[in-house]
């Protein structure tokens, strides 16, 4: 067949839009089925684990509440140096200074109530009528509370908690905040709702 008549202008642009239409067809294919890699929303409200990055994290940094596990909004702090220090200094107004109550897995039954000190992973949720409570790190005296060593505060009824969840005797909450399973998948990830991997 000769080339004589054939519009070269028309035949690259039928080239590349046919090529641009087939694109889209495979773009729209593959992020669907790359979706379908991701737990579904129904998973993770039943308790799918969920991956969070830590690694941008400063000491003195929360993040939260992020995606929630079990539909329950999760803190993670980077404690300092200080915050750590401040744990055994008001224990004799702590309900629950050991924590003896199944408020968190065996693994963080310890003062810092974690697998490493200096990160915390908290339910978000007041153990008393189940607001979310208030990131309070400073040691400063507080309108609730003139001898505040930083923690967690409930403004809805006035429960406290100290930097390790631990709840104050007195006020409504009558548990410490929970921890709920965890583990790192390396030193930057910590994976929240699977114990696997803990010695």
């Amino acid at each position: 067949m000769s080339d004589e008549g054939i519009n070269e202008p028309r035949r690259n642009f039928l080239i590349g839009a046919t090529s641009v239409i087939g694109l889209a067809g495979v773009v729209g294919v593959a992020i669907p089925f790359i979706g379908s890699w991701n737990p579904s929303a129904k998973a993770l409200a039943a308790g799918a684990p969920i991956r969070v990055d830590i690694s941008r994290m400063e000491p003195g940094d929360i993040l939260g509440p992020i995606p929630a596990w079990r539909d329950k909004p999760v803190f993670i702090v980077k404690r300092t140096d200080e915050m750590l220090a401040g744990l055994n200094s008001k224990t004799s107004r702590l309900a629950d200074p050991d924590s003896l109550e199944d408020q968190q897995p065996e693994y963080a039954r310890n003062e810092s109530r974690s697998i490493r000190p200096d990160v915390l992973v908290l339910i978000g949720i007041c153990t008393h009528l189940g607001c979310s409570p208030k990131f309070k790190p400073e040691v400063a005296p507080q309108e609730f509370d003139p001898e505040w060593v930083g923690g967690f505060y409930c403004p809805c009824h006035g429960s406290k908690f100290d930097m390790s969840g631990r709840v104050y005797s007195g006020v409504p909450a009558p548990t410490n905040l929970e921890v709920p399973p965890y583990y790192y998948e390396d030193d930057s990830v910590l994976v929240i709702g699977e114990d696997k991997g803990v010695a």
